[in-house]
């Protein structure tokens, strides 16, 4: 059977791409269970620094396979297809400890921003448009809105969750959904830049500061700087803290590079 979602390795970067064009790389139960494989050989595999996820075709993902949705009204709610990895998945990207760049390659729905919102970074065209369209389907952003409420300003997770509009890429940016909404033709050399930026830094430093941006916000100012201090001091006598400071005295690349 043909694999929804395929990966490629180079220098470092792994691209995982999300390959269902006929139904805009909507997250059926084969998709998702493609996408789970995919990214724990990711994670699994040391070759790889960073994960960049990204789709084919003109649509980067339109949520929920709705024709598997419908469901016989006699099966539980645990039944509900989409329900079955997509949790696991957002909670792979979140908490990889490697950086997951979203290269929107268009436009995203509903629990497609799931995926948008649960990666580090995320990039689209300023062609593409977004909206959380559950409400209007008369169904709820529920599992998405742990990552998309995170990302987002509250009036306009309210705004957006609430009303169904689509929304242009600028305005997603504005909003925190994105970091950047660029120009197609410029969309694989901003990826590019970020991914190569990402490569420079330690693996282990990375990983802690991916948890740090997340976590420490939620920690009392006194607390959060006893915590740091005693990161600091740990990762300046860490071998990949010292191999970095020789690298930077010497004028060389650490090792890592």
């Amino acid at each position: 059977m043909t694999r929804l979602v395929h990966k490629e390795l180079e220098g470092g970067i792994a691209t995982i791409t999300l390959d269902s064009p006929p139904n805009r790389n909507a997250l059926s139960v084969r998709l998702l269970g493609d996408l789970e494989d995919r990214l724990n050989w990711a994670l699994a595999e040391p070759e790889v620094r960073v994960i960049v996820l990204t789709g084919a075709g003109t649509v980067f993902c339109s949520g929920a396979d709705l024709k598997e949705q419908r469901i016989e009204p006699a099966r539980g709610v645990s039944d509900a297809p989409v329900t079955a990895s997509f949790p696991e998945i957002m909670t792979l990207i979140w908490e990889s400890p490697k950086p997951v760049i979203c290269r929107m390659n268009g436009t995203a729905r509903a629990g497609g921003l799931g995926l948008v919102a649960s990666c580090d970074f995320a990039i689209a065209p300023l062609t593409a448009s977004f909206a959380f369209s559950e409400v209007r389907l008369g169904v709820v952003p529920a599992m998405i809105s742990v990552p998309v409420l995170r990302r987002l300003e509250a009036r306009a997770a309210a705004e957006y969750l609430m009303t169904g509009e689509v929304f242009d890429a600028t305005r997603a940016q504005e909003i925190g959904l994105i970091n950047r909404a660029v120009p197609m033709q410029d969309l694989d050399a901003t990826v590019a830049h970020y991914a190569d930026m990402l490569v420079k830094g330690g693996p282990e430093a990375l990983s802690i500061t991916k948890r740090l941006v997340r976590d420490l916000p939620s920690v009392s100012f006194e607390e959060g700087l006893r915590q740091m201090a005693a990161l600091s001091a740990q990762r300046f006598t860490s071998e990949e803290g010292q191999e970095g400071i020789a690298a930077f005295m010497e004028k060389r690349p650490p090792k890592w590079c």
